[in-house]
């Protein structure tokens, strides 16, 4: 994805699939970087507890250039290549691509289909829970440290002789 054309279209596809995610009651992140140094486009957790990971596409370059894809098989129970609307889906059925066992999405930016449903691999018990909580623990602990709403009040301010006591 060089060009900015690319990058807006990447972008027009997180979203739609996003949405068709969220829909199914998954939650979606974009741009997740994995135990193996790796980042996945998308990652999501299911409503008990399984793990998809997408790859988006954008052209033919970037797909038939792409080596790295088999590294995110540990990270998820389900992978799915995501594409635009017409892009070429005979490239999918290229055995280096794995269409026995990936699954393929076709997206724009207000939604998305799959178009085939890739075989579930079921990721071991403490692969799923160190996914999880690596993925939850940074996101809480940035809910918590964020301010608290005051409801329209300012915080108390200590009085100027106060302050001045204080420091000297």
């Amino acid at each position: 994805m060089d060009s900015p054309a690319d990058r807006l279209v990447a972008a027009d596809v997180v979203r739609g699939v996003s949405r068709l995610l969220y829909r199914q009651d998954y939650i979606a992140v974009a741009e997740v970087p994995l135990g193996n140094g790796r980042r996945a486009d998308i990652m999501a957790l299911g409503p008990k507890g399984e793990v998809i990971i997408v790859e988006i596409k954008v052209s033919r370059a970037d797909l038939l250039g792409d080596g790295k894809w088999p590294f995110y098989l540990d990270y998820c129970e389900r992978y799915f290549w995501a594409v635009p609307q017409g892009f070429d889906l005979a490239l999918f059925d290229r055995e280096e691509l794995a269409p026995a066992t990936s699954g393929l999405i076709i997206a724009d930016r207000y939604d998305a289909a799959i178009l085939r449903e890739p075989v579930a691999t079921p990721l071991a018990s403490s692969r799923r829970r160190a996914e999880t909580l690596h993925r939850a623990t940074p996101r809480r602990r940035r809910a918590h440290a964020a301010p608290r709403a005051t409801a329209g009040r300012l915080p108390p301010v200590a009085p100027a002789a106060a302050t001045a006591t204080a420091t000297a």
